[in-house]
C-alpha cells in the first residue's frame, strides 16, 4: 500500500504527522510493504483557501491512502474521487500512524470531520461536530 502522510518537516518516518493537508510543507510517502519512504515538497502549498489542488501537492505521486491531522471538504472529494482513501491521523509520528493504519485503528475521514477553516500560518483552525 502507497501512502502520504503530509508533514511540516522533512525527517521522514520519525516527523509529526501535520494538522492540515493543504498546507504541509511536505509530505512523507511510505511503501507499507517494503518500508521504503521518501520526503517530497508540497507543490501546491501557496494556494488559496477552497482552491487545493491535492494531487498537484503530491506531485502526482500516486497513492492509495493519505493519513492526515485535518482536510478541507474540497481536498477530500478530489482525493476519495481519485481513489484515494483518507485517514484521520493521530497525534504523533508518521511511523506511529503508519502502524495505527496497519492495524485498522484510525477512522476514515468523512465529510462532517472536514476542516472548518485555516488558522494564521495554514494550519487547522477546527473541525466540524458529528
Amino acid at each position: 500500500m502507497k501512502v502520504i502522510f503530509p508533514s511540516n518537516s522533512q525527517l521522514g518516518l520519525t516527523g509529526s504527522v501535520y494538522n492540515h493537508f493543504g498546507s504541509a510543507p511536505f509530505f512523507v510517502f511510505v511503501d507499507s510493504e517494503t518500508g521504503e519512504h521518501k520526503v517530497i515538497t508540497n507543490l501546491d502549498k501557496d494556494h488559496e483557501h477552497g482552491n487545493c489542488q491535492p494531487l498537484k501537492a503530491m506531485g502526482d505521486i500516486t497513492a492509495d491512502v493519505v493519513v492526515v491531522g485535518g482536510i478541507g471538504d474540497g481536498a477530500l472529494k478530489k482525493l476519495v474521487n481519485s481513489g484515494i482513501q483518507v485517514f484521520r491521523a493521530v497525534e504523533g509520528s508518521v511511523q506511529t500512524n503508519l502502524e495505527l493504519l496497519k492495524e485498522n485503528k484510525l477512522d476514515k475521514f468523512t465529510p462532517k470531520l472536514t476542516c472548518m477553516a485555516h488558522q494564521q500560518g495554514g494550519g487547522c483552525s477546527g473541525h466540524r461536530q458529528h
